[in-house]
Parts: structure tokens; C-alpha cells; sequence
């Protein structure tokens, strides 16, 4: 009998490589993919938020295709060319015309790019990241994330200058505050780290997810993001929104800050940008850009010709398909049918939340603390079930529902009686 995928991987390649499951995966077509052992599995993984249009969309293919004809590869820092420049003339447009963009490979990467170009511009040395947080595993991006001692396990001493703030998760408020308490603390931190760990004309950028995203899907009230905003206004610090997860339409605009309201100086994006092909991007405020000379920064592969014409057309058939509508649309769809699983095990489904097709339930115990053991076994019988799902949060008791842009209310109604299924087996 011959090996399978993972049992051949396993051989070669080191325990760090392993994955959430143990598919081998053979193929793939919008919603589904199919498996090496004949296997037709719903996916609402979506490769980790990447794959925004689907498994192998074949607009998306053909573009790849026409452009390998040309070129495939010419050198970030050597020439230019089509696909490059006209993929960051369309961000511009789409992010409000006042912006440069610089391309890169992944989101690690463009979020060390970030610290640096606000670290150059301000010269300043500090960064304040968010607890729970997750922002990449490069030394820089690791230095950062605030979700798991997991990542940064013996490979201290990290990136210095950096400061942590909490969150505004609503539901579990690291302040104690209940909704009617709420003075907006998650604010009035800043008064103290200000004034007892870092002097703010010494924090060269505070970086935040709009909706964080490993740590646990919390999106937080727009009056967090404003007041991010005013604070960095007031100091001259530079506002980062790490929108590698949320970016390219998983919040029901094509970035999270056009859904909160809140424009940031710098932000991040990477992910579905390419359409399943690596690439990566800083966007930023011109003002800043322009502060940001030749040889500052720099790489290799970044934009892509195959990964920009691969982004090019996802942004087109976003648009033209009107997939921001659909994510809108069948994100309230699938937050509503999960409330009302919630409504039937309401001692176990502690919360639901999410916004466009960036969703999530917490699982807890009958006496509502985080239960990661439940949360595994979903995930594991929703797989026996042919449902692909993720899960996420500090506490590892987080199933995530990332379904893509594509998906119809019948699929959300499939992977909604498999969860009814499996809740009915396990509770």
C-alpha cells in the first residue's frame, strides 16, 4: 500500500512542519478540495484566510498561465514591469489615492518592512504591540506577537524596544469592566505606559490587528481603532494595522480599516493579495513613503510578476462579482446560525462574533472557563464529517470559520448541520 502524503512527509521534514490535520490534498475547486484518499472536504479554512476566492479559481489560473508567458520572475530591485506597476497603481486607487506601496513576500515580512519605515521616519526606537497578538515567526514580527510563549520559546533575546498593551476583547476585558463599566480602559492605558514604561515621543509606531485574528477573532468596537488613532495623532507615533487576515475582503471591505472607519498610516497586507501566490505589501501614507530612501529596505522576490497578475485579477472579480457584498451578506448568514446553535448548548458556546466572513465560537466548560479540549474534538469530528476547520485563540478554545468570499448560503448550511452533528455527539 503506498504511504500517504503525511507518512512521506514525515520522513523527511521535521516535526515543525507538521499541520493542523493529516490531508494530503490532491486538488481543489471553489469551496472544496479533494484528497489523496478520494475525499470531497468542505473547506472553511480557505488555506488560512489566503484563498479569498476559492480553491484554484480558474480566472485566477488563466492570469498565472498568459503571464508566464512573458516572465516569471525579473528581480524586485533590478527592473520593472507590467504587472508590478499596475497592481500598486490599483491599491493606490483602492486605498484612497494617497498612498506608495511596496511589495514583498509574506505577512512577516512586510510587518518587519512596517516597523522599519516607521522606525526611519520617526527615528524613534519604540514599538507598543497588543497582547494576543500574532503578527509573523521572523525575529522582528516574533518580537511582536503577544498570542503564544510557544512562538518565542529559546529564541529570546528578541528585538528590543517593544511594549505591551491589552486589547479591547469586550467580551473577557482585561480591565474587569462589564459593558455599562466601561470607560473606555483599554485607552486609558496609554496614560500609564506613557508615563511609566516609555515616553511617547520615544514610540516610533503602535501595530495592532484590527481584528485580531490567532488570538482569538476579537473585533473590537470602532471607538478602540478612533482612539488608537487620536493617541498617535496627538504623539506623532505612526498607527499600524497588521491586515494580513483581515485584508482583501474577509471583513466585508476590501480592508478592515475601510470597515472600521479608521485610516492608518502604515498598513500590512498579504495573504489572499496574491490570489494563493506568495506575495506581500506595505501600504502607506505618500508623506511617509516619500521619507523612505533607496537602499533603506529591500528583497528579492517581492512583487512578483506571476503573484502581481494573480492579484490584479482577484481584485477584479472581487469588484465586478461584488464579493465584499457577499462577504457582508453571508457573514451575518453564518453568525446568525451560529447563534442559534449557541441558543440550544448556551453553557458551552460562550460567544459568537465575528464581522464579514471573519468568524468564530468560543467553547467553554459548564463553568465557562476555556475549554481547548472541546474545541479539538469539534474540529477533529467536523473533519471525520468532511468539514475543514481552523481554530485559534490564547486559550486554544476558538473554532475560526473562514469560509471564502465565493461561498453560498447552502454551503454555510452544510457546515452548519455537520456542526449540528457534531455538538449533538459531543454534548
Amino acid at each position: 500500500m503506498m504511504s500517504s502524503m503525511y507518512e512521506r512527509c514525515s520522513k523527511v521534514m521535521p516535526a515543525v512542519a507538521n499541520r493542523a490535520t493529516t490531508l494530503g490534498i490532491v486538488d481543489g475547486e471553489g469551496c472544496y478540495v479533494y484528497t489523496e484518499d478520494g475525499r470531497r472536504i468542505l473547506d472553511f479554512a480557505s488555506g488560512v484566510a489566503v484563498n479569498n476566492l476559492g480553491n484554484k479559481n480558474p480566472e485566477v489560473v488563466e492570469a498565472i498561465r498568459e503571464q508566464l508567458d512573458t516572465m516569471i520572475h525579473v528581480g524586485h530591485n533590478v527592473v520593472y514591469n507590467e504587472s508590478y506597476v499596475k497592481l500598486a497603481e490599483r491599491l493606490v486607487e483602492l486605498t484612497g489615492g494617497d498612498t506608495k506601496v511596496y511589495f514583498s513576500n509574506s505577512g512577516a515580512e512586510v510587518n518587519d518592512g512596517a516597523m522599519k519605515l516607521a522606525k526611519y521616519v520617526t527615528r524613534r526606537p519604540g514599538i507598543i504591540a497588543f497582547r494576543n497578538s500574532f503578527h509573523g515567526r521572523t525575529i522582528g514580527s516574533m518580537s511582536i506577537t503577544g498570542s503564544s510563549s510557544a512562538y518565542r520559546k529559546f529564541y529570546e533575546p528578541l528585538m528590543p524596544s517593544v511594549y505591551w498593551a491589552d486589547y479591547a476583547n469586550c467580551h473577557h476585558c482585561p480591565f474587569g469592566k462589564t459593558e455599562g463599566e466601561c470607560h473606555m480602559e483599554c485607552l486609558k492605558q496609554f496614560d500609564a505606559i506613557f508615563a511609566k514604561q516609555i515616553d511617547p515621543e520615544c514610540v516610533a509606531a503602535i501595530i495592532a490587528e484590527p481584528v485580531q485574528g490567532e488570538g482569538g477573532y476579537i473585533p473590537p468596537k470602532p471607538e478602540f481603532l478612533k482612539g488608537l488613532r487620536e493617541i498617535c495623532d496627538r504623539y506623532g507615533i505612526m498607527l499600524i494595522f497588521d491586515e494580513v487576515q483581515t485584508g482583501i475582503g474577509r471583513t466585508g471591505e476590501l480592508y478592515a480599516y475601510q470597515t472600521f472607519g479608521v485610516k492608518p498610516d502604515i498598513l500590512t497586507s498579504a495573504k489572499a493579495l496574491g490570489g494563493g501566490v506568495p506575495l506581500a505589501a506595505i501600504i502607506a501614507k505618500k508623506e511617509i513613503m516619500d521619507q523612505w530612501p533607496a537602499g533603506a529596505h529591500g528583497g528579492t522576490f517581492g512583487g512578483n510578476p506571476l503573484a502581481c497578475a494573480a492579484g490584479l485579477k482577484t481584485l477584479e472579480i472581487i469588484e465586478r462579482d461584488h464579493l465584499l457584498e457577499n462577504a457582508r451578506k453571508q457573514g451575518a448568514y453564518m453568525r446568525e446560525k451560529l447563534n442559534g446553535l449557541r441558543s440550544r448548548y448556551p453553557k458551552r458556546i460562550g460567544d459568537v462574533r465575528g464581522v464579514g466572513l471573519m468568524n468564530a465560537m468560543e467553547l467553554v466548560t459548564e463553568n465557562g472557563e476555556p475549554d481547548a479540549s472541546l474545541t479539538g474534538q469539534i474540529k477533529q469530528k467536523a473533519l471525520e464529517k468532511d468539514l475543514l476547520l481552523l481554530t485559534c485563540g490564547s486559550d486554544h478554545n476558538v473554532v475560526r470559520f473562514i469560509a471564502p468570499l465565493t461561498v453560498t448560503g447552502q454551503e454555510i448550511d452544510i457546515a452548519i448541520h455537520i456542526l449540528e452533528e457534531v455538538l449533538e455527539e459531543l454534548l
